[in-house]
């Protein structure tokens, strides 16, 4: 295969900006990206001219439940297949299929059925644009019931090492995140445990006190699922779980940016106490994304999707129909420059995983993974891996 070289108008690499910028794509790898003139370009190459768009990293979804008509607890490889392939025309180009609170046999089923299509996706015939599929994202079941959202109640369970280490089993070595509730009586152990086994611990779903959650971040938790959403409301006199993420420098803060989940004074101002640095935007889509209105499942129960907006049949918000790039462009529309909303979507995320060499960042040896955006800051082209590349 010939190796590619692409000249756009600019790059981000997201830490750097690049104008009259190359690229320089070998099999499913970058081997190098700068400036034209200032790049040695191997011989033999196929050139692509982006004239007029700009090329940032593939973007990076952490917290996703499905896409396409489908839920990634469905754990076939038609729908995990659809649901990469859906949210990759939206430019992004890897992601961490998020379970939802159910049954533990459900649960560890789902569990064992996407382990398998990741540990043999290179078995299978490759779709030209696919987002790869990371790992596994648990979003409970060891979360508050009273800050519940629409996670069903009866399925609920308190932290338990013992039900982890099922889980993990049936992970065969990819789960990644952890989201829990740490006020929950068994939460600081089950902490230890997660991290020990190199989860990701996040907090969320949670009703904690600012002292519950400060000692599960002096136990190791670093993230926070989706902030404002399903946690205890922030007081002056009591702060809670909100005090303790917005003021600790280890935490990184998922955002679901939509408009519709969070204010824009809020999302301001979660911007501006974090730093770009510690935002992490994660879309939370549902089976819904990049479909119309109409019923859907998010993990084993029904939703309805009305204007784009997904609640269950209590009228509770249900993830969403949100994907990343239009989380991006929300951030540019706040007044968030460019290049700290693309580190939102790419470095940010990567970083998270402990992939910020992989994924995420246009760098030498970095996967070839690439978004093309027009001046408008809309899709135009993605590539995967080196492949699927259509500029629109």
């Amino acid at each position: 295969m010939k190796p590619i070289v692409i000249h756009a108008d600019r790059a981000f690499t997201p830490f750097e900006e690049i104008s009259d910028a190359v690229v320089v794509i070998q099999g499913s790898k970058i081997s190098a990206v700068g400036q034209r003139g200032k790049v040695n370009l191997p011989r033999g190459v196929r050139e692509l001219d982006a004239g007029g768009r700009t090329v940032v990293p593939g973007f990076v979804d952490v917290h996703i439940h499905g896409a396409g008509g489908h839920d990634v607890m469905e754990g076939t490889r038609e729908s995990l297949e659809i649901i990469s392939a859906t949210v990759a025309a939206h430019g992004t180009t890897s992601l961490v299929a998020t379970t939802v609170t159910a049954s533990e046999k459900e649960t560890r089923d789902s569990s064992a059925s996407i382990a398998h299509f990741i540990l043999n996706t290179s078995q299978y015939p490759a779709r030209e644009l696919s987002a790869e599929i990371l790992g596994i994202h648990f979003e409970g079941p060891f979360i508050s019931p009273a800050r519940r959202g629409v996670h069903p109640a009866k399925w609920i369970v308190p932290p338990s090492s013992e039900m982890l280490a099922q889980l993990l089993r049936e992970a065969r070595g990819t789960a990644q995140i952890l989201t829990l509730a740490p006020e929950m009586p068994g939460a600081l152990d089950l902490i230890s445990a997660a991290r020990k086994a190199g989860l990701v611990i996040s907090l969320g779903h949670t009703d904690a006190t600012y002292e519950q959650a400060q000692a599960a971040i002096e136990a190791g938790a670093t993230h926070a699922a989706h902030v404002f959403n399903a946690m205890r409301p922030f007081s002056h006199r009591g702060t809670g779980v909100i005090g303790a993420v917005l003021t600790s420098p280890k935490v990184s803060a998922e955002l679901i940016a939509d408009g519709v989940h969070v204010d824009e004074p809020a999302m301001r101002m979660l911007v501006e106490l974090k730093t770009p640095e510690r935002v992490v935007l994660v879309s939370d889509g549902i089976s819904a994304t990049g479909m119309p209105d109409g019923k859907y499942q998010l993990g084993m129960f029904d939703v309805k999707v009305s204007g784009g907006v997904a609640r269950n049949a209590e009228g509770k918000l249900a993830g969403s129909t949100l994907t990343l790039d239009r989380a991006m462009r929300n951030m540019v529309a706040l007044g968030v420059p460019l290049a700290s909303a693309l580190r939102m979507v790419t470095a940010n995320p990567a970083r998270q995983i402990g992939l910020a060499t992989r994924k995420g960042v246009l760098a030498p040896g970095a996967d070839a993974d690439l978004v093309f955006l027009d001046d408008k800051l809309e899709v135009s082209g993605v590539m995967t891996r080196g492949a699927g590349l259509a500029l629109a």
